[in-house]
């Protein structure tokens, strides 16, 4: 079938819907006719939905009741290759497409005509009277600047309904406007503001260069120790793609890295490229959507979804920080973003370039084989070094109960606060303690919809679950004895270490970074540039600060407790283990100052934190190989886990032994089947969990099996059943 095949009025087509159908309907083209891969309005009983143009119709249907759809949409046609990558990705998922094509439409009001599109921003004048409503939202349309909101999504932000606005609106106090049509992102200029490379880097770029010119797929491993300057090698990649005419998409693991980023990319390219992320208005997202289509974005700054856009000509996929467990999609449609930037790549003939210091064992095992060409970068950039690495071994310190700064690391943060320079505490626990016990009756405060124990925040004064999101206050007494004045914390999260840290340092300036204390990403970006300004002399964070940020003043870092990521079953928790320390220590000595990292264990002697501390990362990737190998589990193995829920634990625990016993399909490809058993957490909203784990050889039709094993069992009441295809986490 022809990229351009055109449907005439009234010839039957078959639309892919959003909805919940397990087939595609037969429509009539609407009048003027319709190309394959527009995207349609269609009826479906008394609503209309969003639908594509996936194919003609099959006509097994009275004709005479078949519909016409209701018009088509003012946005550029599917491409074949994104209809391809949507086909093939729900096949190795086993997601159903409809779910797919919804991940691919999420651009709010795509439907609606322009006239219907309103948008608000601060008018003038203050309001007749002031409530806390009021403030809330005038607090919002100014911490955002001049960026517009629709009705939802500024209530939403403010924490107000959509009378507050209104009510600011009657007074001119904030204004309401149409919303303008989508335009174009300026251009980039790949000839703007180059840097001059080290040699190491040229040697690099030119690699990557080469590459996208060839206009064929490839995918390169870009391996460069922390302050390297893979920024700048791969961005050097993307010049040559916007010479090219084509488009280049950057994935980040996190939102926060993306202020820095875009002004380093608009230093190198003269002007901001297109966002996508939670971060982004809604406004804004409907517009690179759109122009992501049209060709009226070049390059793309975004989240895993971004890999979802219906790009025009996509030639270029960075993946930066690799490694990072972000890139897996754990509700919903359950992806990797990693493996479907390569697979999306492949089937548009784009480069792809996955950028880490300590790359995973997957991208690791492929670049050994020779499936991907292997990049490395081996010094940091310029003047600056790579840190000291050394271990403090707790067994030998002296320290208080409920205490956990070391005094070896106490004197070193004191000798860095002397010298006017800066100190990273970090502890990947967010919170205050992440348990809360009594000591009268020893009850432990758990979520009542979770078999998890609630976690004390003591900045927000509450205690959160943080599995369902489930929040209460601290209670006074113990919900189980009722005694008063018992509960205490155990364990240290943030909130505690900077409490601690603040009695060690009273005169120090501080900054915690966590997910928690931040209302938006704005507010998040705000604190992380005043620190890289040296607004801080200490800052407490936890995963989110090991993640891409320079911070030119500091210079050492400690770890509180480095042995936390070794306990447990996952077979990747020494992988995760080393790539954290090695990424948290890679924050220290950015500049030209030598950086410290000290590591706080009680197993100084254990392998993984041996590696850490002698930096042997290809001693430690071919112990951890050998590890898979022998066990043959990914990267060496295939492996999926089956999630089962519902209300009823016998109908989910049923559902689970009549799925081991009947596991035909999977035995005559020599998979193995374990389970079922209570996932580590057992209940979630309310929701018994039940896991199996499917084990198989990397060459097995893994998925096929699969697909006939779980299509035996039809789900009665609210039992569910998800796939998930190389599992990362296993809770």
């Amino acid at each position: 079938m022809s990229e351009t095949e055109f449907f005439p009025e009234g010839t039957l087509i078959a639309v892919l819907t959003t909805q919940p159908l397990d087939r595609m309907l037969d429509y009539k083209a609407p009048e003027g006719g319709v190309l394959l891969g527009a995207f349609v309005e269609v009826p479906l009983g008394p609503r209309r939905v969003l639908g594509i143009v996936w194919g003609a119709g099959k006509g097994d249907y009275d004709i005479n009741k078949i519909r016409p759809a209701n018009r088509v949409l003012d946005v550029a046609p599917m491409g074949v290759d994104m209809r391809n990558f949507l086909q093939r990705a729900a096949d190795y998922t086993l997601t159903p497409m409809n779910a797919m094509l919804r991940l691919a439409t999420r651009a709010p009001g795509l439907s609606d005509p322009p006239s219907m599109r309103k948008i608000y921003r601060r008018g003038e004048g203050e309001p007749d009277r002031q409530t806390d409503a009021r403030r809330r939202v005038l607090e919002t349309l100014a911490n955002y600047g001049n960026l517009a909101f629709t009705m939802g999504e500024l209530s939403e932000m403010a924490g107000v309904t959509n009378s507050v606005v209104k009510g600011l609106v009657k007074q001119g106090v904030v204004r309401e406007e149409a919303a303008p049509r989508d335009t174009p992102f300026p251009r980039l200029d790949p000839e703007y503001g180059g840097k001059e490379l080290s040699a190491d880097q040229e040697v690099g770029a030119e690699v990557l260069r080469v590459g996208v010119q060839s206009g064929k797929y490839g995918t390169t491993l870009l391996r460069g120790v922390t302050g390297s300057g893979k920024t700048e090698v791969y961005l050097e990649a993307v010049a040559e793609c916007l010479r090219k005419g084509r488009q280049a998409l950057v994935l980040l693991p996190e939102i926060a890295l993306t202020a820095e980023f875009l002004t380093r990319v608009e230093a190198r390219f003269g002007a901001k490229p297109a966002e996508w992320h939670s971060g982004v208005t809604m406004t804004e997202r409907r517009r690179t959507w759109k122009m992501v289509g049209e060709g009226g974005a070049q390059m793309v700054i975004g989240a895993r979804s971004a890999l979802f856009l219906p790009y025009r000509d996509l030639g270029l996929i960075i993946v930066d920080e690799e490694h990072d467990t972000s890139y897996k999609q754990e509700d919903g449609v359950l992806y990797n973003a990693r493996d479907m930037a390569v697979l999306r790549a492949a089937l548009c003939e784009a480069q792809v370039v996955l950028a880490s210091a300590t790359p995973s064992l997957e991208s690791w095992a492929n670049a050994e084989a020779g499936k991907y060409t292997k990049l490395e970068l081996t010094s940091r950039y310029g003047a600056s070094v790579l840190p000291e690495m050394r271990a403090i071994d707790m067994r030998a310190e002296k320290l208080p109960a409920s205490r956990w700064i070391s005094p070896s690391l106490k004197a070193a943060v004191d000798a860095r606060i002397a010298k006017g320079e800066q100190a990273l505490l970090f502890i990947n626990r967010r919170g205050y303690a992440p348990v809360t016990i009594c000591r009268a009756c020893g009850h432990q405060i758990g979520c009542d919809n979770c078999d998890a124990r609630m976690v004390e925040h003591r900045f927000l004064k509450r205690l959160l679950c943080h599995q369902c999101g489930e929040t209460k206050a601290m209670p006074e007494a113990c919900p189980s004895c009722e005694v008063e004045g018992k509960l205490a914390p155990v364990g240290p999260g943030v909130e505690r270490l900077a409490e601690e840290a603040q009695e060690l340092w009273p005169d120090a300036r501080q900054a915690v970074l966590s997910s928690d204390l931040f209302g938006s990403a704005r507010a998040l970006k705000e604190s992380i540039r005043a620190i890289a300004d040296g607004g801080a002399d200490i800052i407490i964070g936890t995963q989110l600060v090991a993640k891409g940020h320079n911070f030119p003043l500091l210079t050492l870092v400690g770890v509180i407790d480095a042995d936390l990521g070794l306990q447990g079953s996952d077979l990747r928790a020494a992988e995760r283990t080393f790539q954290l320390m090695r990424q948290v220590a890679g924050r220290a000595g950015r500049s030209e100052r030598a950086g410290l990292a000290l590591l706080q264990t009680f197993q100084p002697e254990h392998p993984v934190i041996r590696a850490i501390l002698t930096g042997d990362e290809t001693g430690f990737w071919r112990t951890q190989a050998d590890e898979r190998r022998q066990a043959v589990v990914p990267p060496f193995g295939r492996m999926a886990g089956i999630i089962l829920s519902g209300s009823d634990v016998t109908q989910v625990f049923d559902l689970g032994n009549a799925l081991a016993r009947n596991a035909g399909a999977l035995q005559a490809i020599g998979a193995q089947v374990y389970g079922p058993a209570p996932a580590p957490i057992a209940r979630v909203r309310g929701r018994h969990r039940v896991r199996l784990l499917v084990k198989a050889d990397k060459s097995a039709p893994l998925q096929a099996a699969l697909a006939q094993w779980v299509g035996q069992f039809r789900l009665k009441g609210d039992l569910r059943l998800a796939v998930d295809i190389d599992p990362q986490s296993f809770y």
